[in-house]
């Protein structure tokens, strides 16, 4: 009778997700187009207009785009997008490293006849992809804007006790993968477990956390957390021939800590992991001339949350400059 309840529980959770799955085709449709890049549809949006383009790349993990595309609208015209395995985007078996990425992120540009100059602001992770895309194709770009940006030097180079939190989340992600195939992370999504993790995700409207959920809810979501951080050292080595940037305008915006402390925190060391994130900011300082650091004082890594507004004002500033 024991081995017959969790049968029939596992065939519940089966049947939860692939019906709310679903119905959510219907009711979440891709709010931008689909573009075949290389064999697998990419999602772009884009929204607003000007002269100068914003090009947004997501955290690892991140869509968070959806939260900030309104309020960068309103300065000029902005495009985010799906990275493969992400959002709408379907997920490619290629290498979910930096320089796949921003070689991937210009054939979408190009096909999309997204005209440039761009202003490029990369999220966290998303900063290796920007700041290779800069490197690559410099013509096209006229500012960078990095978010808790990562530098190399450091990543390359963690402590031991940061290599084992990056390990806790990769085994997490793969974990997730399963949680998301049984349903479990939707139900999480669903009671509302995500804003009682991240109270400050309330400030932003129901439909914008539908979409940003969305990608958490399918597990090929987590299937390419796991590979782009097991691939984050890759991107790391490639990322070595970007760090000279002449007087290239870059803004970089610091967060006050990488986590928060709290309940959910508590066990990790986060002295040792703010004390890489100090030596990382060091570095990327000196890729420009041009480089401004703007402090996020009330803000943990994840910035486009916990103060949207710093990133919009980001980018107001450096269009003011053009």
């Amino acid at each position: 009778m024991y081995i017959y309840w969790h049968y029939w529980l596992f065939l519940l959770t089966v049947i939860f997700q692939v019906i709310a799955s679903l119905r959510e085709r219907k009711s979440l449709p891709a709010p931008g187009n689909l573009i075949n890049i290389n064999g697998h549809d990419v999602h772009l949006y884009i929204k607003g207009s000007g002269n100068v383009t914003v090009i947004l790349d997501h955290s690892l993990g991140g869509v968070e785009g959806y939260f900030l595309i309104d309020e960068i609208a309103k300065l000029t015209q902005v495009c985010i997008y799906d990275r493969p395995g992400y959002g709408w985007s379907q997920i490619s078996s290629k290498s979910p490293c930096s320089e796949v990425i921003a070689q991937e992120l210009d054939l979408l540009l190009t096909k999309a006849k997204i005209e440039p100059p761009y202003i490029l602001v990369g999220d966290s992770f998303g900063s290796y992809n920007m700041r290779l895309y800069a490197h690559k194709f410099p013509d096209r770009v006229q500012g960078l804007i990095l978010t808790d940006g990562l530098h190399e030097a450091g990543m390359l180079h963690m402590p031991l006790a940061v290599k084992a939190v990056k390990y806790l989340f990769i085994s997490g992600f793969i974990m997730s993968i399963f949680g998301s195939l049984l349903g479990i992370i939707r139900l999480m999504g669903t009671i509302g477990l995500f804003e009682l993790i991240k109270p400050e995700l309330r400030r932003f409207s129901v439909k914008k956390r539908q979409w940003v959920k969305r990608s958490f809810y399918h597990h090929n979501h987590w299937i390419t957390m796991a590979r782009e951080l097991i691939n984050l050292d890759c991107s790391g080595h490639q990322l070595k021939i970007a760090n000279n940037f002449n007087d290239l305008p870059i803004i970089s915006i610091k967060s006050r800590s990488f986590f928060k402390p709290s309940i959910f925190t508590r066990l990790l060391p986060l002295k040792t992991i703010d004390k890489l994130r100090d030596k990382i900011h060091h570095n990327l300082s000196s890729l420009s001339s041009k480089y401004t650091e703007v402090p996020a004082k009330n803000s943990s890594h994840f910035v486009w949350i916990d103060e949207p507004e710093i990133i919009v004002k980001a980018i107001a500033k450096m269009l003011s400059n053009f």
